[in-house]
């Protein structure tokens, strides 16, 4: 009996060693990837900054990383960059939420209806698939030269795809569970809030995670067009005039915010699996 418990307890011990030994490795693989990503971006940096000092780049063309900092400083002091990142921000949050709400209370009405699904798939495909900077200027002329404009165009970049790819994730949940809420005694109602949205929820949040991304080209494509402040009218003036280090420092801004909001994303849905 003694043998055993001490079997048991040797056995025990080993498990937790391997497993702490695999943590230990994820976290050093975890380590290692960031400070390969690390490397990338220091050499992309230096290397853009150093071709354009030896002359092999243009610097009027493709600014340099010392150029950018100077624009971002020098715009700073005014606060005329943080009123138009403020506006880039603000367009596409208003955007992301809007595409969401939407996709996933049109999603529930195209489940919900099997008939209302059949007829409107068709439409919803060719809307999804019809280029967005040709429906643009229709809706400068339908809502004039303002934000609703360029919050609209955002929309309507995701909020097809996600109806689309949320409809077919509901329509895929196991057939087993939703018998056993009928069996129950259950209703539809029971089985959209038990079953299908619970088990969608990590599909929901990798579609905001994709939402995210589209909402911010959707709130560019609209700025370039519709625009009277942001980072998309920022880039548009800046070629007009030939500053083109405002070009490359917006472009800059925007890859830094879209990372940004990706993380915090990926945080809150860390948190929701915890």
């Amino acid at each position: 009996m003694i043998r055993q418990n001490k079997q048991v307890e040797i056995s025990s011990i080993g498990i937790s060693a391997a497993q702490q030994a695999y943590i230990n490795k994820l976290k050093l693989q975890r380590r290692w990837v960031r400070f390969y990503q690390l490397i990338i971006l220091i050499a992309f940096i230096s290397t853009w900054e150093i071709t354009t000092r030896l002359g092999i780049l243009n610097v009027f063309v493709f600014s340099s990383p010392t150029r950018v900092c100077k624009a971002i400083y020098e715009m700073s002091l005014t606060g005329q960059l943080f009123y138009h990142v403020g506006i880039t921000l603000l367009e596409t949050l208003v955007s992301f939420t809007l595409v969401n709400f939407l996709g996933i209370l049109l999603a529930i009405v195209l489940w919900w209806n099997n008939s209302v699904s059949k007829i409107l798939e068709p439409y919803l495909i060719v809307l999804n698939s019809l280029p967005k900077t040709a429906l643009a200027p229709i809706f400068i002329v339908w809502l004039g030269n303002n934000m609703k404009t360029i919050i609209v165009a955002a929309v309507s970049v995701a909020v097809f795809g996600t109806i689309i790819n949320l409809y077919s994730d509901f329509k895929n949940v196991e057939e087993d569970k939703i018998k056993l809420i009928y069996t129950l005694g259950g209703k539809k109602k029971d089985v959209l809030f038990k079953v299908i949205i619970p088990s969608n929820i990590p599909s929901i949040i990798s579609q905001m995670k994709v939402n995210i991304g589209l909402s911010l080209v959707g709130v560019i494509i609209g700025e370039f067009l519709a625009a009277k402040a942001g980072l998309g009218y920022l880039i548009i003036y800046g070629s007009q005039v030939f500053k083109l280090d405002w070009v490359v420092m917006s472009i800059v801004i925007l890859c830094i915010l879209a990372t940004g909001l990706y993380k915090l994303l990926t945080y809150f849905e860390k948190r929701f699996s915890k």
